[in-house]
């Protein structure tokens, strides 16, 4: 008896990358077609499980016949295309980008933010001491999570997996316009009082810390916060009987926090309070 595959194979797509004729199959982003070659492009708002909304820019190349440098992380690849990843517009153009970052919010917990300032020589100190930030203290007001606005760049994937692409709860959204603007509960109301349910699915995305677990943030304060002796393992969660994978970050025999494999067909990287929180019970003594 032959089986019927699940899917059909997709036709693959060929185009010129840096020089290189490259096959990618139909439907995949010029980004795909970057990693897929080993080509590290820049990338903050894009998201392994969320659809991209090409909010910070810092993925741009330059596409031949274009007028405008276009987001890797969004714009499908095309047969006969021609793109360049790292030319002088497309290099100056995340130059800047990050630059406007780094001087309005604080890129400290943003993974490769600083190789990425210094790979590009970016100088977000050249628009001086004045340029815009939220100044605000971080929001802490349950005893799971932490949100630290000053380090939001308004990637909006918090929002994405909070609504209509996840979890469809709906808790928050962007409130406010222009420099004013920021992710915020329904009439600013404490989250207590919102219609989170705490799956903790908006930490995951978050790509600057921005949200964290009320642990990690604890120990950061403290200056304990150490990810290179941690360890992670991989398991599946004891609370029901759908199968979630659960990945146990560890540091000094402690559980700091659990995050969920994106790869997993199960969750694809969410979960819900118990999942995501509940793990006090496996280290008390």
């Amino acid at each position: 008896m032959t089986a019927i595959p699940l899917h059909m194979p997709r036709r693959l797509v060929e185009f010129t990358l840096d020089g290189q004729e490259v096959r990618v199959p139909e439907g995949d982003t010029i980004l795909d077609a970057c990693r897929a070659a080993g080509k590290d492009i820049p990338t903050l708002c894009q998201g392994d499980t969320l659809t991209p909304k090409n909010a910070c820019r810092v993925c741009v190349v330059e596409i031949e016949g274009a007028r405008t440098l276009a987001p890797a992380c969004s714009r499908r690849a095309e047969p006969g295309m021609t793109v360049q990843t790292d030319t002088e517009r497309a290099r100056h153009s995340r130059k800047v980008v990050l630059e406007l970052l780094a001087s309005s919010t604080d890129l400290s917990t943003t993974p490769r933010a600083a190789e990425w300032l210094k790979e590009y020589e970016a100088k977000p100190d050249r628009f001086g001491p004045d340029a815009a930030r939220m100044n605000e203290e971080p929001k802490i007001d349950n005893d799971l999570y932490v949100r630290d606005y000053d380090k939001c760049i308004l990637c909006y994937k918090c929002v994405d997996a909070c609504g209509e692409q996840w979890q469809n709860t709906f808790a928050i959204a962007v409130a406010g316009r222009g420099f004013d603007a920021r992710i915020s509960t329904e009439h600013d109301a404490p989250l207590t009082d919102s219609a989170c349910v705490y799956c903790g699915n908006c930490i995951e995305v978050c790509p600057t810390g921005a949200l964290s677990f009320k642990s990690e943030f604890d120990m950061r304060a403290a200056g304990t916060w150490d990810e290179s002796a941690q360890t992670e393992t991989t398991t599946v969660c004891a609370y029901c009987g759908v199968g979630c994978n659960l990945t146990l970050h560890v540091q000094e025999n402690e559980i700091v926090k659990v995050t969920s494999p994106h790869d997993n067909p199960v969750t694809h990287g969410n979960l819900c309070i118990k999942g995501r929180f509940g793990y006090q019970h496996v280290q008390q003594r």
